[in-house]
């Protein structure tokens, strides 16, 4: 063989070689890429907090490197319909539909707090009423969205004054159904959230609100929940999620001006109302989060699970569910690893 056909013979194999280097590569490459899911289905509500900032800002597509279809819901017991009929990945409730939905055994976990919900939910009165405490409220027409934050507020706010439910006449409305009934004149009071809430306090005014509750032992917040199956599949998915959420919460707390332009284009509302009705609400960093208050660590859980459980009894003293589950489904429910991996 001459020294010039060998010198083909070895270039070639090289060639050869390098094709199949580069033909491995792509296949991995196609892996990885598969190892995204095409599209992901965000379930989200109007409430002023980091959700609908990143929302605005283009933040979750930048973040998450997939297309992100959002999906508006007036409630969290609709949220958690969206659920039990696996149409969203992602979701936002409260933790009154949260006990709720893990105490019939949703298959979704709590991975986020989008804010602790302080005077943003409020049980407002019309100025026409003649109602100036909660204990004025027997006999009257109060509405709130069944299952939510809300009515666990109002319940409790009832309870604490000595009013039965009997001596009241409390009605199951959506958001925009309240508005519309508070100013046909069909309703006294209203237990509901902004933007909403800021609407009725035109012609109404707050007796009490979520925030004094909270002071009381009542607390409530938004979380956000994961599909399990969803997190299993992609995990690193749910923590760039989480990190979303930080960027939104570092640019609230940075540049709240700009934070409250997004707030007012999301809502459709007045920047500077944006802001105060943001302001209303704890937005917590992703170290708050992972405290013994909220979430705890992997290791031992913290507060949140303990406030899930306490709603769970709560609403089956009311007879709003069945029974309750154990702490340890709560504890369960919980799951601070995202969290954790978001901050290393």
């Amino acid at each position: 063989m001459s020294k010039k056909l060998m010198r083909l013979l070895v270039i070639g194999g090289l060639i050869m070689a390098l094709a199949l280097q580069l033909t491995g590569c792509g296949k991995a490459t196609e892996v990885s890429s598969a190892q995204k899911p095409e599209a992901i289905t965000i379930g989200f509500q109007d409430i002023p907090n980091d959700e609908i900032v990143a929302k605005v800002k283009g933040f979750y597509e930048t973040e998450l490197g997939v297309k992100v279809n959002f999906k508006k819901f007036d409630s969290g017991r609709d949220v958690n319909n969206a659920f039990a009929s696996n149409s969203i990945d992602f979701g936002l409730l409260g933790t009154t539909p949260a006990a709720v939905g893990i105490a019939n055994g949703l298959n979704y976990e709590v991975f986020w707090i989008h804010d602790v919900i302080g005077a943003a939910e409020s049980l407002a009165v019309k100025n026409t009423a003649n109602v100036n405490s909660v204990k004025d409220l027997k006999g009257k027409r109060i509405a709130v969205p069944f299952s939510s934050t809300a009515h666990y507020s109002l319940l409790n706010a009832l309870k604490l004054e000595g009013l039965s439910l009997a001596e009241v006449k409390i009605l199951d409305m959506q958001p925009p159904d309240i508005l519309a009934a508070w100013q046909r004149g069909d309703i006294d009071a209203a237990y509901v959230w902004n933007p909403v809430l800021g609407k009725l306090l035109a012609d109404g005014k707050v007796i009490t609100d979520s925030g004094k509750l909270a002071e009381k032992g009542i607390v409530t917040a938004d979380l956000g929940i994961v599909s399990k199956s969803f997190a299993q599949k992609y995990p690193d998915l749910v923590t760039k999620y989480i990190k979303v959420q930080q960027k939104a919460y570092e640019l609230y707390k940075n540049n709240p001006d700009d934070a409250a332009a997004a707030l007012a284009k999301g809502l459709n509302i007045e920047k500077a109302e944006a802001l105060r009705q943001a302001k209303e609400l704890i937005w917590l960093s992703a170290q708050e989060e992972i405290s013994d208050k909220y979430f705890g660590s992997s290791a031992k859980k913290g507060n949140l699970a303990n406030v899930l459980k306490a709603t769970a009894d709560f609403l089956v003293e009311q007879k709003a569910i069945e029974k309750a589950p154990a702490q340890d489904v709560f504890e369960q429910a919980i799951n601070p690893k995202y969290i954790e991996n978001a901050l290393k």
